[in-house]
């Protein structure tokens, strides 16, 4: 399978997901938990809670994507390795897929995403520290995101009987999918934090029609761009003054791009 034949697959397959985990009105089909006493507790609207429970909803649509197309799958070792999903082809072709999720800030704009280390791996791409296989085994490097709306006003203290399900607010509503080459959407700077991490794009429009900065470019650039790229602290520790660049027009005059 070639990559433009898995990521048209796993874009048609996505447009069945945000209705498969919405209600009709667009919310969010899942309303908490229940214990065995059946008490519904009000999901958090934590980000991360989120995220988690999103993946553990669609992973049985992801589950039919790859038997409709005969592709096996292999899930991360760890929390903190890479891809979240590898999918494999009779041929041996592996395609790395990672889940990532992020709120509307506005109508138009997200909270950000990160998108998988810039050092490590991505500058070893023979080792297996932190990654699933070889960083450049894999055919594709492909985001599958989720955007949505949090629901303001969620008293997480309630508590619901089974027979009030219908009366429990969701936390979130309004998905939408999207799936894109990592590259395509990446930031020139890095995700929030101190972590070593790419950043995206934040315009929604954008990430959906793959318009980031290095799209024009091309991924040779992309792979570039962070692999040389230093944060301060790194630039201290080579015993550099400061580092060679730290957005896409101070790279290009380092290294006479037009």
């Amino acid at each position: 399978m070639t990559k433009e034949r898995f990521i048209q697959s796993l874009r048609e397959a996505v447009t069945d997901f945000a209705p498969a985990i919405s209600c009709a009105d667009g919310s969010w089909a899942v309303k908490g938990f229940i214990d065995i006493h059946k008490t519904i507790y009000t999901i958090s609207t934590d980000t991360k809670i989120v995220s988690k429970i999103l993946e553990l909803y669609i992973f049985p649509k992801i589950l039919d994507f790859a038997n409709r197309n005969e592709l096996e799958i292999e899930l991360t070792k760890e929390q903190n390795f890479y891809p979240d999903i590898t999918f494999k082809d009779k041929k041996g072709n592996l395609f790395a897929v990672d889940l990532k999720s992020s709120y509307r800030k506005t109508e138009t704009h997200i909270n950000g995403m990160t998108l998988g280390a810039f050092t490590g791996y991505f500058r070893d791409r023979k080792s297996l520290k932190n990654i699933t296989h070889p960083y450049e085994e894999y055919k594709a490097h492909i985001v599958l995101g989720i955007i949505y709306t949090p629901v303001e006003g969620i008293d997480e203290r309630q508590t619901y009987a089974l027979e009030q399900l219908e009366d429990i607010i969701s936390v979130v509503k309004d998905f939408e999918f999207f799936v894109q080459e990592k590259w395509k959407i990446a930031a020139d700077r890095p995700g929030s934090g101190n972590t070593k991490n790419i950043g995206s794009i934040s315009n929604i429009e954008d990430l959906k029609n793959g318009n980031g900065p290095f799209a024009s470019l091309g991924e040779a650039v992309f792979d570039d761009y962070w692999t040389h790229y230093l944060t301060k602290d790194m630039a201290k520790a080579a015993e550099l003054a400061e580092p060679y660049y730290s957005n896409l027009s101070e790279y290009k005059r380092f290294k006479s791009i037009s």
